[in-house]
């Protein structure tokens, strides 16, 4: 195996890099517009978030672009499916499911949560949040596209459309903008989605999953319309009361750990791992659809 060759072809995948100046550029636009909702140490603790996930994203990624070379390689379809306009069009399609799924076992198995609840740790909800991503999801994010190169899809063409559907990601992570057109907002994901998606309100946990479609979440039911007479919350249901990266980043695992010893049977250790958050053995249920249940809410 010639490692040079991965980090090559790696290497053409920069879309972040000339993403990344834009997007510094929109958080400065929207400090400029709408100051009240920065704070320093909340902001710092975002790029702090960004430095880690590129750190730790590196090798699985590039184990990634391995593995999705092989796959490849045995795919029955690997000289069907080329850079055909089709072929992105489809493989658009095919990215945003496997997002969905991978955004939304990041919140329904705790060991998945803890990698992602930092990008949802902040109490504020801007530009800055989104690029405060989580920061262990990195090692375990791959996983759910495996299946995409067994299709004809080549390691590159995936990971440019995952960083397209990033990009768009981006601009979501905003108040400054209203709900959209009725069309816009019932087949895209939106601002109006995507503050549901990020507010600790019960009504609104572990909603509106989608990365570009919001109809994954209108299909697989797990869509929740912005209220208006309910204002979404945003942070965690317990906030961690920290702008230290180091607790931002882990403070998670550090909880499930302290869950998993304090456990006495083997079954309940390990539903503390796989469970959703707010399992516990010996108190309240504090999932999400437990929760709804109890107060009558339903989502949509």
């Amino acid at each position: 195996m010639d490692t040079q060759f991965f980090l090559d072809l790696m290497a053409q995948d920069n879309l972040a890099i000339f993403a990344l100046p834009i997007f510094i550029l929109a958080i400065i636009v929207e400090v400029m517009i709408d100051r009240d909702n920065y704070q320093r140490k909340d902001a710092m603790a975002s790029f702090w978030m960004l430095i880690f996930t590129g750190i730790i994203e590196f090798l699985p990624k590039l184990l990634a672009f391995i593995a999705f070379y092989y796959l490849h390689e045995l795919s029955p379809l690997r000289d069907i499916i080329g850079r055909q306009w089709w072929a992105w069009t489809i493989l658009f399609f095919l990215d945003d499911f496997a997002y969905y799924w991978f955004h939304r076992m990041n919140h329904e198995v705790r060991l998945f949560w803890a990698g992602h609840v930092p990008h949802h740790s902040s109490e504020r909800f801007n530009f800055g949040t989104a690029l405060r991503q989580g920061v262990g999801e990195r090692i375990h994010k791959f996983l759910f596209w495996m299946w995409l190169p067994l299709l004809g899809f080549d390691p590159l063409m995936m990971f440019i459309i995952i960083s397209i559907n990033l990009f768009y990601q981006f601009w979501v992570h905003t108040e400054l903008v209203g709900k959209l057109p009725n069309w816009y907002e019932f087949i895209f994901n939106t601002p109006s989605h995507h503050r549901v998606h990020h507010a600790s309100n019960i009504r609104y946990l572990d909603c509106n999953h989608a990365g570009v479609l919001i109809l994954w979440d209108r299909l697989f039911g797990t869509f929740s319309e912005e209220k208006d007479l309910e204002k979404p919350i945003y942070g965690l249901t317990q906030n961690i009361e920290t702008y230290n990266p180091f607790v931002v980043a882990g403070h998670e695992y550090a909880a499930i750990w302290r869950d998993v010893k304090r456990a006495a049977k083997w079954s309940d250790k390990l539903k503390y791992i796989f469970y959703a958050p707010g399992w516990s053995h010996d108190g309240e249920d504090k999932r999400a659809k437990t929760l709804r249940k109890k107060m009558g809410l339903k989502i949509g």
